[in-house]
């Protein structure tokens, strides 16, 4: 069953868009949250990891803020 992953973000962060973009070579399905637009999901991200940078990324659960490849390869299950 695949993971549930949301990833917290603005369009001007370029580890955002680093994030984002290793999601969708491994082809692992992502919801993505502009906190820039949504200020109640921004305010979720913030219950979630107690703090306002992003990127925030929720794998089924667990948060990780920032963008660490190897760190996210183990979240989702696959090759860094």
């Amino acid at each position: 069953m695949p993971k549930q992953v949301i990833v917290y973000s603005t369009p001007t962060c370029p580890y955002c868009h680093a994030a984002k973009g290793f999601l969708s070579e491994h082809n692992i399905p992502f919801e993505e949250v502009d906190v820039s637009l949504d200020q109640a999901r921004a305010q979720e991200m913030v219950q979630k990891s107690g703090q306002m940078g992003v990127p925030v990324i929720d794998v089924d659960g667990q948060v990780m803020v920032g963008f660490n490849k190897a760190k996210l390869a183990q979240l989702v299950g696959v090759e860094a």
